[in-house]
């Protein structure tokens, strides 16, 4: 797949916990632009309106390399994460759901941010309890720099910063709850979606203008080198720009807010598959990059 022309990270150096902003390029993390020193990603998006100008005219080749970089989650952490359920006409093919004769907006929930998202490397824990079953999703994360209610679909893109690679890992076992009190409460959405470790973002974040048309990107998912997600974001059944417009009508978004737009076909649980210890995930998206984790035991 296209990798990106440039990518903004969080890196550390050494055993230091302190991330600093760099970029990745032609396979180096490299210093970003002066602007950039001393802050970290959130940062940069809290002031994307001013430095986004600076970084579309900035060349990664005047930098000097990154000794010893190593890659840190590029967000410590999103304000929210909001994410975009059934969204991909494949995917709803693939459960056995007729295709609506109209679409409304879209589902959604929320991941913790804190304790959910990981980063590119980074270990994805199995549930401690007996009997998990655990999927993989592919996503397109969508991350935004400029904050807005109510937004307009056709103003929506105008607010986001860039693009990230997502996987939203799913305890497909806890998608119900065994003994709910009453039919309302059937559903546990944050043990299906928002344990530990459900939500590795990365390599870094792609700007916004590099991606032309965010409906026009190859995705592709693999466990252990067997490739079990390939697909388009042209399957998604409500657009990017619509989903952001839906996600502020609902809350207001705000720089560093995080929305995953939704998974295409290929998720473990129509064929009975699931993550086990040792399995390593990959997750591709054209011109976004690569995003690589392995599944633990938990501790």
């Amino acid at each position: 797949m296209k990798l990106p022309d440039w990518s903004l990270v969080q890196y550390r150096v050494d055993d230091s916990e302190k991330v600093a902003v760099g970029v990745s390029t032609d396979g180096l993390v490299v210093q970003g632009p002066p602007e950039t020193a001393g802050l970290t990603l959130t940062e940069v998006l809290d002031r994307w309106d001013s430095l986004a100008p600076l970084l579309r005219e900035w060349a990664p080749s005047t930098s000097e390399a990154v000794a010893g970089a190593r890659l840190a989650p590029p967000l410590t952490y999103p304000g929210k994460v909001l994410c975009a359920g059934a969204n991909y006409w494949d995917h709803i093919e693939e459960m056995g759901i007729e295709r609506p004769a109209e679409l409304g907006d879209p589902f959604f929930f929320l991941k913790p941010p804190t304790t959910t998202v990981t980063g590119p490397g980074d270990p994805v824990p199995l549930p401690g309890y007996p009997g998990a079953r655990v999927d993989w999703e592919a996503e397109l994360a969508v991350v935004i720099g400029r904050a807005g209610r109510n937004l307009a679909p056709e103003h929506a893109l105008d607010h986001v910063a860039g693009y990230l690679v997502a996987n939203d890992i799913s305890a497909r076992d806890r998608l119900t709850s065994a003994l709910p009190v009453a039919e309302p409460f059937t559903y546990d959405w944050l043990g299906h979606k928002g344990q530990d470790g459900f939500c590795p973002l990365g390599p870094g974040m792609v700007p916004v203008w590099q991606i032309p048309d965010p409906q026009d990107l190859r995705i592709r998912l693999s466990v252990n080198g067997v490739v079990k997600q390939n697909s388009s974001t042209a399957q998604m059944m409500v657009p990017v720009r619509q989903v952001i417009a839906a996600a502020s009508r609902l809350t207001r978004l705000e720089p560093g807010d995080v929305i995953l737009t939704g998974t295409p076909a290929g998720c473990g649980v129509p064929r009975g598959e699931f993550l086990a210890a040792g399995d390593v995930v990959v997750v591709e998206i054209e011109r976004i990059g690569r995003l690589e984790n392995e599944v633990v035991t938990a501790s």
